[in-house]
């Protein structure tokens, strides 16, 4: 069983730049693909960002792209997501998710641990 606990969401004005956290519980942490996802309201959960076991392989939505960065520390069991340069469009819940697999995947029902999400909210 993983445990996950994000954090790191808040209000911030559009231009500006957040780290999420995601914290993992569990031995097995740093053999799991990870990923981050979002949902605003009224729409579906979408991934914004996955990373493989060792963090070197990573993926990214294309609304992402040259703005945020997910990376890991597997000494620290934990996944960030950084947010630069962002836009009231990227107002939404934030879910981290593992999976068992090594590698990243993309899709929800890929994963199979999510943590409970944190609201990040962008000012215009």
């Amino acid at each position: 069983q993983v445990q996950l606990v994000e954090s790191g969401g808040g209000l911030v004005q559009t231009g500006g730049s957040l780290r999420l956290s995601c914290a993992a519980s569990g031995r097995t942490f740093n053999s799991y693909g990870m990923g981050w996802f979002r949902q605003a309201p009224g729409k579906e959960r979408d991934i914004v960002a996955a990373i493989g076991w060792s963090g070197r392989s990573t993926y990214y939505a294309d609304s992402a792209k040259g703005r945020f960065t997910i990376s890991r520390d597997n000494a620290k069991n934990t996944v960030y997501l950084q947010m630069n340069s962002l836009k009231p469009e990227d107002t939404a819940v934030y879910y981290c998710a593992a999976t068992t697999k090594s590698y990243y995947v993309i899709q929800v029902y890929e994963y199979d641990y999510w943590g409970q999400g944190t609201q990040v909210t962008v000012s215009s």
